[in-house]
């Protein structure tokens, strides 16, 4: 089970890439470097790439919105290339409050638009002269008809040579479609929120309904979860760590996207917490958040978080692997570096 690192905007990058060599010495496999309406993800990874030797390195993930499926592709490529073959590209759809709020593009059509953009990448990274007629993007554009005289662009190969004709493409999804989506066309899929005892009932027919159509050539569908992390038997220390999660699940159980177009909400509904969810948004959006905070329940935070003793630690990396997970993307919660380091051997010795 090999295990990642999701780093944190809220965290000094300067201190994350100085400590990068101790987690990769600890036996870090991967690194993931959010984007939303924060720092680029590309320029940080950049210097990630020239600061370890042995980590894969990660987009955690890049929207396929806010850039042409071309520029994902070259800019994958690049990155690819500077980590002589360390990187997963890691894509998802984002939401309308980022997509529209901050990019300024319409949210359309994302079902379409993420497999046009994984065809487009994959056809760039061949190096095929690039021809596309999609739903969503027909690229070269066709002459405009307003200029009978003026040709159409001929189609262009990258004309760098990719170091990996193949960069292995990572899925973040919840929604049934795009859990499906995920397990047709991509190498891996990232959940977050992930809850193994209720896998099987949520994400379980999405996930054999693309498996059926899965793309020629593709092996196994990798399932790398996101979760917090804090390993400790010290009672004080664990309830701090629990208190983070608390305050993660309200900001995204009831703060993300618009109430009736929230994601975490709509997902943790369909593990039956209906009306926690209902209530979290209530009061996340009343603004009482620690209030919302304190809504989430115990249950629900004891099982998609690693917070506790190494003992139940184990035992919940046992119920991941047990639902088909082959990866856990840690974002640890301890308040130094030095203990997150910790944290992280520590796990990658219980996962082995």
């Amino acid at each position: 089970m090999k295990i990642g690192l999701l780093t944190s905007s809220a965290d000094s990058f300067a201190v994350t890439l100085r400590h990068l060599p101790d987690f990769e010495a600890a036996g870090l496999d991967r690194v993931f470097v959010p984007e939303a309406y924060t720092f680029d993800s590309v320029s940080r990874l950049g210097a990630i790439a020239v600061s370890t030797s042995t980590v894969e390195i990660a987009t955690g993930i890049m929207n396929v919105y806010s850039r042409t499926p071309a520029l994902i592709a070259m800019t994958a490529a690049g990155l690819d290339a500077l980590s002589e073959g360390r990187f997963i590209l890691g894509l998802g759809t984002s939401g309308p409050q980022v997509v529209e709020g901050f990019h300024a593009v319409p949210y359309t059509a994302p079902l379409a638009r993420t497999r046009e953009v994984i065809e487009i990448c994959r056809a760039v990274w061949r190096r095929e002269p690039l021809a596309h007629d999609g739903q969503v993007f027909r690229i070269p554009l066709p002459a405009n008809p307003t200029e009978p005289a003026g040709p159409a662009a001929r189609p262009l190969r990258l004309v760098d040579h990719p170091v990996r004709a193949a960069i292995p493409v990572y899925l973040a999804a919840l929604g049934p479609r795009n859990v499906q989506l995920a397990a047709e066309l991509a190498d891996g899929w990232l959940p977050t929120l992930y809850r193994p005892e209720s896998a099987a009932d949520v994400f379980g027919p999405a996930l054999k309904r693309g498996a059926a159509s899965r793309a020629a050539g593709l092996g196994p569908l990798e399932i790398a979860v996101d979760v917090k992390l804090m390993i400790s038997d010290d009672r004080d220390e664990l309830a701090l760590g629990d208190q983070r999660v608390r305050e993660y699940l309200a900001l995204y159980v009831g703060g993300m996207g618009v109430p009736g177009k929230n994601f975490y909400n709509d997902l943790v509904r369909r593990y039956g917490f209906e009306e926690a969810a209902a209530e979290i948004e209530d009061l996340y959006r009343g603004g009482q958040k620690a209030a919302a905070a304190a809504a989430v329940p115990d249950q629900l935070l004891r099982t998609v978080s690693l917070v506790g003793p190494r003992g139940y630690v184990a035992e919940r990396v046992a119920a991941l692997r047990a639902s088909g997970v082959t990866g856990i993307n840690a974002a640890p919660v301890a308040p130094d570096i030095s203990r997150r380091v910790s944290d992280i051997a520590a796990l990658k010795e219980i996962a082995g």
